[in-house]
């Protein structure tokens, strides 16, 4: 099965410029945890990502001024993303290996086209997989992320 099956597709996305507080409403509007981050609202391609976790621990946490800040002050790049015609398998060692809950999809010309959680991911794979998939994100990191 391919990734293009599984994923949401033409998820929201912010610029590097989009205020923090517009891409927390858009996680809420959108009821997700991670919004791209593209070079242009022109349909530029993947910079980078932003989590709720990037809000909270590279923001919030620090003290950081949330309602000057940008994506750009949060993001994780570079994102790690795959393509539409990427397997399940291959979703899940990317995860895995990036210790991920979301992948951006990205197309043939450079544009996120989707995004595959591990939950899309566990209504296909099988429970072997969900697990090791699981608990190899979850593994806390040796070095912390931000």
């Amino acid at each position: 099965m391919n990734i293009e099956e599984l994923m949401t597709p033409n998820p929201a996305c912010c610029t590097p410029e989009t205020p923090v507080a517009d891409v927390a409403t858009m996680m809420r509007e959108h009821d997700c945890g991670e919004i791209p981050v593209v070079a242009s609202t022109r349909g530029g391609g993947l910079v980078g990502v932003v989590t709720d976790r990037d809000i909270v621990v590279r923001l919030v946490a620090r003290g950081e001024d949330v309602s000057k800040a940008t994506a750009a002050s949060c993001m994780t790049q570079p994102a790690v993303s795959l393509p539409p015609d990427a397997k399940v398998s291959d979703a899940i060692e990317l995860m895995q290996a990036h210790q991920v809950r979301r992948l951006p999809v990205v197309n043939g010309n450079g544009e996120v086209c989707g995004i595959v959680a591990q939950a899309d991911l566990a209504r296909w794979a099988t429970a072997e997989q969900t697990g090791d998939l699981v608990r190899d994100v979850s593994e806390p990191s040796a070095t912390p992320t931000a």
